[in-house]
């Protein structure tokens, strides 16, 4: 068996932005019918557009690099002249082997040791100020870009303790250009503060200069609220008594603790938490003021705007606290309910100063984001907007948040096209979707007197759930629609192929945390899940046909190669028979469909509709007869499956990292078994030496940079001597060839589905869709003498659904339900004349 291998990395291309990006992954095809991956994709305006882009380019680590001369030469000086990367001027110092980590001076990267006995203390001060881009095994891989440390900003950390504690845990000194892009990024992020107190919009900021700079400003200054000609002074907000629920303080465990005995000196004083307060003398400062003046409400998207041309974008905080114009919403967590160790430091960067910062939130699938949205609401205590991709995950974040919080359900309405309700109280919960806010033109009245109702309040807190799938243009017009004083998004992958995820920092927030999938995992938060890419070999007969077709059928021809058909019947047999249950994935439907028929096994793809879809889901949970489900792209979300524990995939969307990640989060779910060292499998059938290696390899670089080693299968031991084996004979595979050839031979067919989701079916006017889409006829011409097997044309049984199975019997007439009864009565009686 060939040794692990892992996925080329896309890093190099990661500070690329629109076409730049596109064209510098050559693994993902671009054509017109396929720009990208990512649903809800729309482009921002050119004005948009070139404004974040220049906001970015201001802010590079390259930029605070200076030419440095070369003092001495070597043998090996001339490798590294062209492209400035010679490092040897960073002399290691004497004890560096203690050290944990090294710092790139050109690109801002930072490499750790995870087996330094300081990389625990190291990576949480690395969680906070850079961004994690690789975490396997022995190797970490962080990068400090401007929005990181607008988070550290955020938090409270000071670029003195940020370069004092990377000097500390460096192996060579932290290098001047390292350190002027600190300084440059901290001066300028997070200094000016948006704030709404009393429904009045204030730009605050701790340096009244800077105001003065801001007032001057033609764009700004006329927009401050007249009558108010002095900036007003008070003091900085603190973490004060502020408690989030949930956590140890919430349930008073820590009020022994607190008289517990103070560490020894000596290594618990170090290694407690080695980024605290770093310089002691600072616990004496008198308390900081902060410095403001009000703007009016219309001008606050102008101020955001012109503050990111200046090079001070914007932070947004909620002082929710002292918001008395607001309701407040009688919710909490219930008693018994504790967030982890993981979820409680991802909220604690968002109220770390007491006030509530605007947001992103990463952690992978299973590891309870819900109830990290549902915290930061019992934290505020004030309305909140939960904003969804589908009306099935409007149903479940409303049983979520009575689930786990004490609030009164008619306190939580849901907004989508079936139910329009509102709260009964002052203020409350609105469950909605993307779609109903973002929605353009004639509404119907009851979804109109919606909107206003959401549109003409405040609210405290917008929860966007997975917050990856959205583009800039609707972030802008879903925030701009209702007005709220806090977002937090929320998402297991932070990523898209058309790279506007680097968006997101400017029009919502700095990714405030982001978990360690691997670290997760070992501690039984989630499953442990072993991966592997099956290498099937293509057949003499699919091969000579894939070498002389179009890229189009090419595809279909490696989806529907009879050794990957052999290989999942394998996989499925085998861990049906460990009591596994299976989901079989397929971006193809009409793969999909072929597979499961064939197969005998249940299947869910656009065309099922909404009832068979919960019933097909039922008895997958629960009946111990139908342990495999086949699944469309629609299941890649809003699919919470504890009981599946085995994902095969047959066919995705050609190089996206993304869907590869939310396809193993359905099984990411922490397991009930625990007897072995996984409990949960991820299987990839690739058809060897075609295309698809390509996109399997760059599908595979999020996962692999997480920490998952994909497993190469290129035998699968007793494969030849399964039972029934499908297309074992030459016969079978020319009649399969056949009939993927006739197939793709029809205009203008789509085998790949819309991105809808597993149980919302959305037209183009955002409706819900009604019934099946029928399928079209097909006229082709014959002979008499080929339907006596001429040319290989013979009358063919169709396979039979296995979905048919599952539905219950409709009840017959009452009429022939008497005769039913009669003909029974008629054949028990001559029954026991003849035993007579």
């Amino acid at each position: 068996m060939p040794p692990k291998r892992k996925a080329a990395s896309s890093a190099e291309g990661s500070n690329k932005t629109g076409k730049e990006s596109a064209n510098s992954t050559p693994g993902t095809p671009r054509n017109v019918d396929d720009d990208d991956d990512d649903d809800y994709i729309s482009p921002d305006t050119e004005e948009e557009s070139e404004t974040v882009k220049n906001a970015k380019s201001n802010l590079t680590v390259a930029k605070y690099q200076k030419k440095r001369s070369t003092t001495g030469r070597d043998s090996a000086s001339h490798h590294f002249d062209s492209g400035n990367t010679d490092f040897s001027y960073l002399a290691l110092k004497p004890d560096h082997d203690n050290r944990p980590l090294w710092i790139d001076p050109l690109k801002g990267r930072i490499i750790v040791e995870s087996f330094s006995p300081l990389a625990s203390q190291a990576q949480d001060f690395l969680t906070t100020v850079a961004e994690p881009q690789s975490r396997p095994q022995y190797l970490h891989e962080y990068s400090l870009t401007p929005h990181s440390l607008y988070a550290a900003v955020s938090v409270g950390l000071e670029p003195k303790d940020i370069i004092n504690v990377l000097n500390r845990l460096s192996k060579v000194p932290v290098p001047p250009s390292i350190r002027d892009f600190i300084t440059g990024c901290t001066h300028s992020y997070g200094k000016v503060k948006l704030v709404l107190k009393n429904t009045k919009h204030y730009v605050e900021s701790t340096d009244p200069e800077m105001l003065q700079r801001l007032l001057k400003d033609d764009v700004i200054g006329p927009l401050r609220v007249h009558g108010t000609e002095d900036i007003t002074t008070t003091s900085a907000p603190k973490m004060g008594a502020l408690v989030i629920p949930g956590t140890k303080n919430a349930a008073g465990v820590n009020q022994t603790t607190d008289q517990a005995k103070k560490p020894q000196d000596g290594e618990n004083a170090n290694q407690e938490d080695i980024f605290a307060t770093l310089n002691e003398d600072d616990d004496d400062e008198e308390v900081d003021a902060v410095h403001s003046f009000e703007i009016a409400d219309d001008g606050v998207e102008t101020i955001q705007k012109r503050c990111l041309e200046l090079g001070l974008p914007v932070l947004e905080e909620y002082d929710f606290r002292n918001d008395d114009a607001n309701a407040t919403l009688d919710i909490d967590l219930r008693p018994a309910a504790q967030i982890r160790d993981y979820q409680e430091k991802s909220l604690s960067k968002m109220f770390g100063n007491g006030r509530a910062k605007s947001g992103l939130i990463v952690l992978p699938c299973g590891a309870g984001k819900t109830l990290v949205g549902i915290t930061a609401a019992c934290t505020i205590k004030k309305g909140v907007v939960v904003l969804c991709t589908s009306s099935m995950s409007v149903v479940q974040w409303r049983q979520e948040f009575l689930k786990w919080s004490n609030i009164n359900p008619n306190d939580v309405a849901v907004f989508t096209s079936d139910n329009k309700d509102r709260f009964s109280g002052n203020t409350g919960i609105i469950v909605t979707t993307y779609n109903m806010v973002a929605q353009q033109g004639k509404r119907s009245y009851d979804s109109q007197k919606m909107m206003d109702f959401l549109t003409n309040r405040e609210w405290g807190l917008m929860i966007l759930d997975e917050v990856h799938v959205a583009p800039a243009h609707m972030f802008r017009r879903v925030t701009s629609i209702i007005k709220v004083h806090s977002k937090l998004g929320l998402t297991a992958t932070l990523l898209r192929e058309d790279d506007k995820i680097s968006d997101l920092n400017f029009l919502i927030g700095p990714k405030l945390y982001e978990a360690n999938w691997m670290e997760l995992a070992e501690q039984g938060h989630i499953a442990r899940v072993q991966c592997a890419e099956v290498w099937c070999p293509m057949t003499t007969e699919f091969y000579s046909e894939y070498l002389q077709q179009s890229s189009r059928i090419q595809s279909l021809l490696w989806i529907m190669n009879p050794r990957k058909f052999q290989a999942c019947q394998f996989l499925i047999d085998y861990h049906e028979k460990r009591g596994d249950k299976i989901i079989v994935f397929s971006d193809n439907v009409y793969a999909l469909q072929m597979y499961a028929h064939k197969l005998q096994k249940v299947l869910i793809y656009g065309g099922t509709g909404n009832a068979e879809r919960l019933q097909i889901l039922e008895n997958f949970q629960h009946n111990p007869n139908i342990n495999t489900l086949f699944l469309s792209k629609i299941g890649d979300t809003s699919l919470d499956l504890p009981e599946a524990t085995c994902l095969i995939q047959i066919s995705s969307h050609f190089g996206s990292r993304r869907q590869e990640a939310q396809r193993l989060g359905r099984i990411l779910r922490a397991k009930r078994r625990n007897d072995e060292g996984f409990n949960a499998f991820f299987y990839s059938l690739v058809s060897k030496d075609t295309q698809e290696m390509v996109y399997s390899s760059k599908r595979q670089a999020f996962l692999v940079d997480q920490g998952y080693a994909f497993k190469v299968i290129t035998h699968l031991q007793g494969l030849d001597s399964l039972p029934g084996l499908a297309f074992t004979t030459a016969l079978e595979r020319r009649e399969l060839l056949q009939n993927v050839m006739l197939h793709a031979s029809i205009p203008d067919v789509n085998d790949y589905e819309d991105g809808d989701d597993l149980f919302h079916r959305v037209d183009k006017q955002g409706g819900p869709k009604r019934g099946k889409k029928k399928a079209g006829a097909r006229r082709t011409a014959g002979t008499l003498s080929e339907l006596a097997g001429g040319q290989d044309m013979a009358y063919v049984e169709q396979n039979k659904s296995k979905n048919k199975e599952l539905k219950k019997k409709k009840e017959s007439n009452p009429f022939f339900r008497k005769l039913q009864r009669e003909q029974a009565k008629r054949k028990l009686t001559a029954e026991e004349g003849s035993a007579r």
